[in-house]
C-alpha cells in the first residue's frame, strides 16, 4: 500500500516514476522508504539506496500542506541515524540547478555541495526545462554529509 502511495507521490511531484541521480536510474516506489504519517495518512517519504560506504536519498517528497513543519528534516535525521549503525560514512543527495529551496534544506542540514554535473537533467529530458523562478533546469548538483 505505501510503496503504490509513494509511487503516486513521486508522479505528483515530479511527473515520472523513476529518479535518476549519481549516474543511476532508480523506480523510487521499489526503494526502501522512511514514510512520515499524520492523522493515519502518508504526509512524506524519503527513498534511499546503499552504495559500499555511503546511503543516497533518492528522493524526498513532503505534501506541500507539511513542508517547513520539520518533517523533511526528521526523515533526514532518522536515515543519517540508520547509516550510522550500519557503518556507512556519507549521506548523498543530488538535486537540479533550479531548486534553490532544496540547497537551502540540505545545506541547513549539514550537506555540502561538492560536485556539478552540467547538462546532465536536460540531457535526460531531451531538453532544457523552465524550472524554479524561471530558472532553466539543466545541472545536477551534487550534496554529501560526513557521518563521523
Amino acid at each position: 500500500m505505501e510503496r503504490e502511495r509513494i509511487g503516486e507521490f513521486v508522479k505528483s511531484f515530479w511527473g515520472e516514476k523513476e529518479q535518476l541521480t549519481f549516474d543511476r536510474r532508480f523506480k523510487v516506489k521499489n526503494l526502501p522508504a522512511l514514510v512520515a504519517h499524520a492523522d493515519g495518512d502518508m504526509i512524506g517519504f524519503l527513498a534511499f539506496s546503499q552504495l559500499a560506504d555511503a546511503v543516497i536519498i533518492v528522493a524526498l517528497g513532503i505534501l506541500p500542506e507539511f513542508q517547513g513543519s520539520g518533517v523533511g528534516k526528521g526523515l533526514v535525521e532518522r536515515l543519517e541515524d540508520e547509516a550510522r549503525s550500519i557503518h556507512k560514512r556519507r549521506l548523498l543527495v543530488s538535486t537540479s540547478n533550479d531548486d534553490l529551496p532544496a540547497l537551502g534544506f540540505y545545506q541547513s542540514l549539514g550537506f555540502q555541495i561538492y560536485e556539478v554535473k552540467p547538462n546532465v537533467i536536460a540531457e535526460k529530458h531531451g531538453e532544457v526545462l523552465t524550472g524554479i523562478g524561471g530558472l532553466p533546469i539543466r545541472d545536477e548538483l551534487r550534496l554529501r554529509k560526513n557521518l563521523t
